[in-house]
């Protein structure tokens, strides 16, 4: 082995950032992420790390959402005890993410737990705990963007700013390998801000590579024509359209810089008159932590003093408690609710999409990317019912969708960042993406000069980077389908196949009818334990 790359996520499928640098003389992370698509997906999570934690020399993050460093408490706690390099701003973001997504899962296991003790089942553990999360800060070392940085014997890396997120950075590679220590230079894109974001700058890196990872996450859309001015107004358009009397507004939004912007972009509508006043509540203790770190950070930021004027607004409530969520059902005039998780799995806003679904007079806006098996993801797609914590909820809000929030670039924007990168010598990998963009972007990128085509990595393949151009190896396991990654699974099916059922006996007849479907889906599970 002289120079090996594994990708032990987002690969095929948008979560679960993960993937590992290897020579004769280190091993080297970048990202740690968590999965969050389907419940096949997400099980991976709870599996051990298809590599041994202690052999980790050191870990490099691109940027703190969870999909990236959400693993870092279990990394650490499995035995990791090497250094973390990030940005100030993803350090800063990571200190109040990863003990949030403690308390999410000690939460979420407990109310599971209280499940399976009533089902006779057994009892499961949380990935990691709050205080797993905060122990695992310890081990962040802080990095200037554009600075060299020794981060293990052979390694040196340098943060580039993505402009996706306060903190995030591409991170280029020097690795030495081999006895005549050659050096390869790599290019990890991390997540690539948009031309149009309003609180980051345009995304940055280097040019002359051996290799470069770049994300594909809307590598099939192309977002032409779009402005800061134009995705205002339709904002406005959406929300004029929402109000209703006695209605809510709900957008699903990640706790972290989506829900500042949003925030921005409602005050300014408010303030020049497009928009009545109406109550913004950012249910979300995250979002009201984040906002605090984002003021912190406003003068590295575009705009940022526009955020700060609208933090302080008298029209936005954050919402710290669990009471003081709940008191947002009282209220009987047209209100807007920001609240996390983004995809709509974890968090207060499956308890208003709860209260709300069934109301024809609300509206859910999403705002962002919805991963293949999610909640989010089986509303966007135009679900009749659905079902949320046990429960089967009848949809009768309005689903709409307004993608220009997303902090990814589109294919367009993706290919003219790889461009500016260019020559590119002997490999480039597109990651985190589902099949269409990933596929999109590959055609995209054939016509470009001083480019090899590009390779469509499987999760857990490793690559051989040390000749003329990569090479796969054979994998060691395969601990989830490659056809399964960023799909619906099973458990989508078994949920809309409840939902058949009941809506099958709802609709018979009579009980001489209901009795016959009944005794037919019996016949047919007895036929299948049979053969």
């Amino acid at each position: 082995m002289s120079l090996r790359l594994s990708f032990y996520g987002a690969a095929r499928t948008v979560t679960g950032s993960c993937f590992m640098l290897e020579t004769e003389a280190a091993r080297v992370l970048i990202d740690c992420g968590m999965f969050q698509g389907s419940k096949e997906e997400r099980e991976l999570n709870y599996q051990h790390f298809p590599f041994r934690a202690a052999g980790a020399d050191a870990l490099c993050l691109t940027h703190a959402h969870i999909d990236h460093s959400g693993l870092v408490p279990k990394l650490v706690k499995a035995g990791f005890d090497g250094p973390i390099y990030a940005t100030t701003g993803t350090a800063d973001l990571a200190s109040i993410m990863l003990p949030d997504s403690g308390y999410i899962q000690e939460m979420e296991v407990n109310q599971l737990n209280r499940r399976n003790s009533r089902r006779g089942l057994e009892t499961v553990s949380p990935i990691y705990t709050q205080e797993d999360a905060v122990a695992s800060l310890k081990q962040f070392r802080r990095v200037a963007y554009g600075q060299w940085q020794d981060v293990a014997p052979g390694f040196r890396a340098r943060y580039w700013n993505a402009g996706h997120l306060l903190g995030s950075a591409s991170i280029e590679m020097e690795v030495k390998h081999g006895a005549d220590e050659k050096t390869t230079r790599l290019l990890f894109s991390g997540d690539i801000g948009p031309d149009h974001k309003l609180l980051q700058p345009d995304p940055d890196g280097p040019r002359d590579l051996d290799y470069a990872l770049l994300e594909a996450t809307y590598g099939d859309t192309d977002r032409a024509g779009t402005t800061i001015e134009r995705r205002r107004r339709m904002l406005r358009d959406e929300v004029r359209t929402a109000m209703h009397p006695s209605g809510a507004l709900l957008i699903p939004s990640f706790a972290v810089e989506r829900t500042q912007e949003l925030l921005v972009d409602l005050m300014e509508l408010m303030e020049a008159g497009e928009l009545p006043d109406i109550p913004i509540f950012i249910d979300s203790p995250l979002a009201s932590r984040a906002s605090a770190i984002f003021r912190q950070h406003a003068g590295e930021l575009r705009n940022g003093s526009d955020l700060v004027q609208a933090l302080e607004s008298r029209w936005v409530r954050f919402t710290e408690t669990v009471e003081q969520s709940k008191a947002i059902d009282r209220i009987h005039s047209f209100h807007i609710i920001i609240a996390a998780s983004g995809m709509c799995e974890a968090g207060r806003i499956r308890h208003h999409l709860k209260a709300w679904l069934w109301r024809d007079e609300a509206t859910v806006l999403f705002v962002g990317f919805q991963a293949q098996g999610t909640l989010g993801r089986i509303l966007q797609d135009g679900a009749s019912k659905v079902r949320i914590q046990g429960e089967e909820v009848k949809v009768r809000a309005r689903m709409r969708t307004l993608d220009l929030y997303s902090g990814h670039a589109d294919g367009p924007e993706l290919k003219a960042w790889l461009a500016k990168r260019l020559p590119v010598r002997r490999g480039i990998f597109l990651v985190h993406g589902e099949d269409a963009p990933l596929k999109a972007l590959q055609a995209s990128l054939a016509d470009l000069d001083r480019a090899p085509t590009a390779i469509i990595p499987e999760i857990d393949d490793i690559y051989d980077l040390a000749g003329d151009a990569a090479t796969r190896v054979e994998r060691p396991e395969e601990r989830v389908r490659p056809a399964s990654a960023g799909h619906r699974d099973w458990h989508n099916e078994y949920a809309e196949l409840l939902i058949d059922i009941n809506d099958a006996i709802a609709a018979a007849a009579d009980r001489k009818a209901k009795g016959v479907i009944i005794r037919r889906i019996k016949n047919a599970l007895r036929d299948r334990a049979r053969n």
